[in-house]
């Protein structure tokens, strides 16, 4: 029987939110077993960057990488929000670790091509996970914190989408747990209606999500995540919820099927 092995992605707004995310810190750390947290920060490099006169360019929930906003999130989720994470999970007990994808090679992929038309400049999409690597460290008693950042093996940092990092991670792992996969926001679950917060969706299947995306009850930032979340259940992944920053215990949210 597989060990069970528990991945938290915590989104950008939750890491903006000082209580949300001390709240949602001390519950990860709460968790029994091992462990994983997946971050995000792109609402922190949307701030630095217009600080810098750097626009933001987005098409359908992702973010344009040229090569100015690459320097921007080289800086703020390698560094600013990772280690604060870091420091925030050692305060709270949890011997942490910050990784991007270059160290110790955890992540390798490719630059984007193409796609639609549209370039998405230094976006990178991931082509292999050392879930090897990831077990050495976590059956030492470690527990990786992972920045939305890869590499392609040739010295060039890529921006890869956070929930992206947490999906291929959690499929490359299953290999050797029973995954549970969290991907944590400032929602109580995938909404049918955005405006009011209890209307969860309690369950999403392929076929629900073709019929949510064609009549635009899910849009925008909300597809990359289930797309990722569908691609983690078809690949192994035990189960996947999103749900609430504050309710990531595994009993409520919207539930990810096949």
């Amino acid at each position: 029987m597989k060990e069970k092995l528990t991945i938290v992605k915590v989104g950008g707004a939750v890491v903006e939110d000082e209580l949300q995310l001390s709240q949602l810190l001390k519950d990860f750390s709460a968790i029994e077993g091992r462990k994983v947290l997946v971050h995000g920060g792109g609402r922190r490099a949307t701030q630095v960057a217009a600080k810098l006169g750097i626009e933001t360019q987005m098409v359908n929930g992702r973010r344009i990488t040229d090569a100015a906003m690459l320097e921007v999130v080289t800086m703020v989720y390698g560094g600013l929000v990772n280690k604060n994470l870091v420091a925030q999970l050692q305060a709270n007990g949890v011997n942490a670790l910050g990784l991007t994808g270059a160290d110790a090679d955890v992540i390798r992929s490719h630059k984007r091509p193409l796609k639609d038309g549209v370039d998405y400049g230094f976006v990178g999409d991931v082509d292999n996970v050392a879930h090897q690597t990831l077990g050495h460290l976590i059956e030492a008693g470690i527990t990786p914190v992972m920045a939305p950042l890869t590499h392609d093996g040739e010295g060039h940092i890529l921006n890869t989408n956070a929930d992206t990092i947490a999906s291929e991670t959690a499929k490359a792992l299953a290999k050797d747990y029973d995954v549970t996969l969290i991907f944590s926001f400032e929602k109580k679950g995938v909404l049918s209606n955005p405006d009011d917060d209890e209307s969860v969706i309690p369950v999403i299947t392929h076929e629900d999500f073709e019929r949510y995306k064609a009549d635009g009850t899910i849009s925008g930032g909300m597809l990359p995540k289930i797309e990722n979340a569908l691609r983690a259940v078809d690949a192994g992944v035990g189960k996947v919820i999103i749900t609430l920053a504050t309710a990531i215990d595994g009993r409520h949210g919207t539930v990810i099927k096949k």
